[in-house]
């Protein structure tokens, strides 16, 4: 399914009929409606795009560059990000269950309401991420920059890894403070997940 925008389209078509894999430029562009499942779009460049409720299931998106993207109610199901540069992107009620975040790097991300569950996230920075009303069920971590805003929505269940602190946790009455070391732990814990707290080196301090 091509995008309703006439220069979405034509980029599109364009790069069907070039073969249809690897890198696609369509920065800024606007391809609502488009479905890319299991499309090959290695090293493309999606920066600013409007990619608001696409079909990207499956799709490969290794090294690709969506900074500022709008990938809102976006269904990446089972979607390589890996190596992806997300900085400044959208993600709200975004669908990323059981996709690849390895590598990836997500800077002043909002991901409210979106669903990683399964979503294997390694090695990846989080700064700043918002996951407030997420769920992150059965997510792995390993070895992740994990700066990221929680709530009493934020869905823990079954997540496990390992993670760098700290998460800033909001309240059902507005509040909000930093967790870290064990007692992230333990929040996690009575959540039904269950993660190690590393200490943080000193080069991610200044982060």
């Amino acid at each position: 399914m091509f995008p309703t925008d006439p220069q979405a389209k034509a980029r599109l078509e364009e790069w069907l009929s070039a073969g249809g894999e690897g890198a696609l430029d369509v920065i800024g562009l606007d391809l609502r409606d488009a479905d890319l499942s299991e499309a090959n779009l290695q090293e493309s460049w999606l920066t600013d795009a409007k990619l608001a409720g696409v079909k990207l299931v499956g799709a490969d998106l290794y090294r690709s560059d969506a900074e500022g993207a709008d990938f809102t109610e976006a269904d990446l199901t089972r979607a390589s990000l890996v190596r992806v540069n997300l900085d400044d992107a959208v993600l709200r009620g975004a669908v990323l269950d059981g996709a690849d975040l390895v590598k990836a790097s997500l800077y002043d991300v909002d991901a409210t309401n979106a669903s990683l569950r399964g979503t294997r996230v390694l090695g990846a920075s989080l700064l700043n991420v918002d996951f407030r009303g997420a769920d992150l069920s059965d997510a792995v971590l390993r070895e992740n920059s994990f700066k990221v805003t929680v709530d009493d929505r934020t869905k823990v269940e079954g997540l496990s890894g390992t993670v760098f602190g700290p998460v800033r946790v909001i309240d059902d009455q507005g509040g909000e403070h930093e967790i870290a070391g064990a007692a992230l732990e333990r929040w996690v814990s009575e959540r039904g997940g269950s993660v190690e707290v590393l200490p943080v080196p000193e080069a991610k301090r200044s982060l």
